[in-house]
C-alpha cells in the first residue's frame, strides 16, 4: 500500500466517488472544488488508487474533512484508517489550533471519524445542508 499525498486528478477523483457509492460530480463542480483543497491523499494499490480524502476549507479559521472513500472490494482492510490517519497528522501539524474542522458522517461512518476525536455535535449545533440543484 502507498499513501499519495498529492492532487487528486479529476478522473480519478469522479471513478472512486461514484464506485465508492457517493454522489457522482459533474467535471465542472469537480475541477474547481479539487482547486480547493487544502490537503489531499490518495491510497494506491497493486498499481491502482483505492482510496481517498480531502479537507477543504479556508485553511484557517475553517476546514472540512470530505471525500473519504475506500473502493468497495478494498472496504475492511483498514484503508479507511490510514486515510484518517493522514488526514489527521495534517490537522494536528499543519492546521492553526483554533481551526474548527468538521465532517459529516455517512451511515455508519462516525466510528470511524471518531477514533480520531471527532465528535457528535448535537445539541450544541446541528449540521445543515443546500444541495444546488
Amino acid at each position: 500500500m502507498e499513501i499519495i499525498e498529492n492532487n487528486i486528478p479529476l478522473e480519478i477523483y469522479r471513478e472512486l466517488r461514484t464506485k465508492s457509492g457517493l454522489s457522482s460530480k459533474d467535471i465542472e463542480a469537480a475541477t474547481i472544488g479539487l482547486q480547493n483543497s487544502v490537503y489531499s491523499v490518495m491510497i494506491k494499490k497493486g498499481g491502482t488508487i483505492v482510496g481517498m480524502g480531502r479537507i477543504i476549507g479556508d485553511g484557517g479559521c475553517f476546514c472540512q474533512v470530505v471525500d473519504i472513500c475506500v473502493l468497495p472490494e478494498n472496504q475492511g482492510l483498514g484503508i479507511g484508517k490510514v486515510i484518517m490517519q493522514q488526514i489527521s497528522n495534517f490537522i494536528q501539524t499543519k492546521l492553526p489550533k483554533s481551526c474548527y474542522v468538521s465532517l459529516l458522517a455517512d451511515g455508519d461512518a462516525n466510528h470511524l471519524y471518531e477514533k480520531f476525536g471527532f465528535k457528535d455535535t448535537l445539541p450544541h449545533s446541528r449540521g445543515m445542508a443546500l444541495k444546488v440543484v
